[in-house]
C-alpha cells in the first residue's frame, strides 16, 4: 500500500514531468512525454514484481525526470557524445529526484538509495538495480519499440535488442516474451535472441 509520502513524491515527480514540452498522443490526447513515461514505469514495475522497496518505486517513477532539460543534441552526435549524455543524465535525474525527496521529507538513507538506483549502479549485482533495468527494458519493448524498429535498419534494431537483452535478467526475458508484438517486431526479436 503506497504511503502518503510516496504519493506526495509521485505527485511532485509528475508535476515536474508535466512541464515536458515534448508530447505523446495517448488515447487521442497529447500528454507530456516524460509524465507518461514515469507513469508507465510505475505500472510496469507493479505488474512485474509485487513486493518492492519504496526506494525502488521512487527510482522507477523518477527515472527520466525532466529529461528534456538536457537534450541529446547538446552533446556531439557520435557514440562518445551519446555515452557522455547518458552519464550526465543519470546524475541529473538523481539530483532532481533527490531535491524532490528532500522537499517531501524523506531521510538521507532513502534519498541516497534512490540516487544509487537511478544511476543504475551495480547492475547484475544489486537486486533492485536489476529490477529497475528490467522494467526500463520492458517499458521500451511495450511502448517504444514499435516506433523504434520502423525508424531504423533491421541491423541496428537487432543490435539494440541484443544489448537490451544482455542487460535483463531471466525473469525480465520471460516477461518480455509474454508481451504482444506486431509480426515484424516479433521477427526482429527472434533474430536478436537466436
Amino acid at each position: 500500500m503506497p504511503t502518503a509520502k510516496l504519493n506526495k513524491a509521485f505527485s511532485l515527480f509528475d508535476k515536474a514531468n508535466a512541464n515536458d514540452p515534448n508530447k505523446e498522443i495517448v488515447d487521442e490526447k497529447p500528454i507530456a512525454k516524460e509524465l507518461i513515461y514515469g507513469q508507465r514505469m510505475t505500472q510496469t514495475l507493479d505488474s512485474f514484481i509485487s513486493d518492492t522497496s519504496e526506494a525502488l518505486q521512487l527510482a522507477a517513477r523518477a527515472q527520466h525526470i525532466c529529461r528534456w532539460e538536457i537534450p541529446r543534441d547538446s552533446y556531439p552526435m557520435d557514440r562518445v557524445g551519446y555515452l557522455k549524455w547518458r552519464e550526465e543524465l543519470k546524475k541529473f535525474h538523481a539530483q532532481k529526484a533527490s531535491e524532490i525527496l528532500q522537499e517531501t521529507g524523506y531521510d538521507q538513507e532513502t534519498i541516497d538509495r534512490v540516487s544509487f538506483l537511478i544511476q543504475k549502479k551495480k547492475l547484475k549485482k544489486d537486486d533492485d538495480t536489476q529490477i529497475l533495468e528490467d522494467v526500463i527494458c520492458l517499458v521500451f519493448l511495450e511502448y517504444y519499440y514499435p516506433e523504434f524498429y520502423q525508424k531504423h535498419t533491421p541491423e541496428k534494431v537487432i543490435d539494440i535488442l541484443q544489448k537490451t537483452w544482455r542487460k535483463m535478467s531471466e525473469k525480465g526475458h520471460q516477461a518480455a516474451l509474454k508481451l504482444s508484438y506486431p509480426e515484424k517486431g516479433l521477427d526482429l526479436i527472434k533474430q536478436a535472441i537466436a
